[in-house]
């Protein structure tokens, strides 16, 4: 701007005072906090920290993965976290959606974040303090942030203790733990390193069988003998992913591994196991016991 004579150090004052007078309702807009009365919840393990935050009664919508609490089942399934519909989540009428890292697909998710309604990506770490980090940002976007620190640091306080009494066991003496993901068209498709299966292995004091693949993989019979499990584990669920133990223990490679000699197979609650929420310390003792202590389950 220019003047035509010099300004007075007044006149600058009243206009440097004039343009902050008219940037502060810009301010005070972007500080405003999300309307997060109804909320939309996509993770098991998301939804559960919203439960034990509290603040369930602003869920309006769920995935079909948030089956804990039990109560959760009496929230609208919008379906299933990988496979959204844009469409199905915004029927519930959301002001707010929470979604775990890893959902999709991409272009639900763009639709989702275009529709102007509140919307946070709830990043993914498998360990203790990962889960404490799910737990803050869940509560800095609900506006409980107090809660969420009081339960942040409850969680992984107890998941570190967990973990540390279940490493005590010397590494020579730690049980090989091959997870199977399923056997779909009689495939194995098992755990190699950064899943959730692989994390809570190595939390529960034991050793991932297959490290030596990243994600998810189907074996070759060869590379299951070579691997040589002393533990088979998997989620118990139903259908062509979960073969009944008998099958599995007739599949011709996992005979001639130790877990199949012993038919040392231990099934537990998927969302327990690998959903690294506020209960994943009772998975890790739960898994370390099963492993170490309890006789495997077999399915007569």
């Amino acid at each position: 701007m220019t003047f035509p004579f010099p300004p007075t150090k007044r006149l600058v004052q009243a206009l440097v005072g004039l343009t902050l007078l008219a940037a502060a309702p810009a301010i005070a807009e972007e500080v405003k906090p999300a309307d997060t009365a109804r909320l939309v919840s996509i993770g098991g393990a998301v939804t559960e920290i919203v439960y034990a935050l509290g603040e369930e009664k602003r869920l309006v919508g769920r995935d079909s993965t948030s089956i804990y609490p039990p109560a959760a089942a009496g929230i609208a399934d919008v379906g299933y976290m990988r496979q959204l519909s844009a469409e199905g989540v915004l029927a519930t009428n959301p002001t707010a959606i929470l979604a775990v890292e890893g959902s999709g697909p991409p272009e639900a998710l763009a639709t989702l974040e275009k529709s102007g309604i509140a919307f946070l990506t709830v990043p993914e770490t498998f360990d203790a303090h990962g889960i404490a980090g799910k737990v803050r940002a869940i509560g800095r976007f609900l506006g409980v942030d107090a809660k969420a620190e009081t339960l942040a640091a409850s969680v992984e306080a107890d998941v570190t203790q967990a973990a540390s009494k279940a490493a005590q066991r010397p590494e020579s003496e730690r049980r090989r733990v091959l997870f199977i993901l399923s056997t779909q068209g009689g495939r194995i498709m098992a755990s190699g390193t950064g899943t959730a299966a692989d994390a809570i292995i190595r939390l529960a004091g034991a050793a991932n069988a297959t490290p030596g693949f990243p994600g998810y993989k189907p074996l070759s019979d060869e590379a299951i003998i070579t691997a040589r499990p002393d533990v088979i584990l998997m989620m118990d669920r139903g259908g062509d992913h979960g073969a009944a133990d008998g099958d599995l223990l007739a599949h011709p490679a996992i005979r001639l591994t130790p877990a199949g000699e012993h038919k040392a197979i231990i099934r537990m609650d998927g969302l327990h196991l690998l959903g690294f929420g506020p209960r994943t310390a009772s998975a890790v003792k739960e898994l370390n016991a099963a492993i170490y202590e309890a006789k495997p389950h077999v399915a007569q």
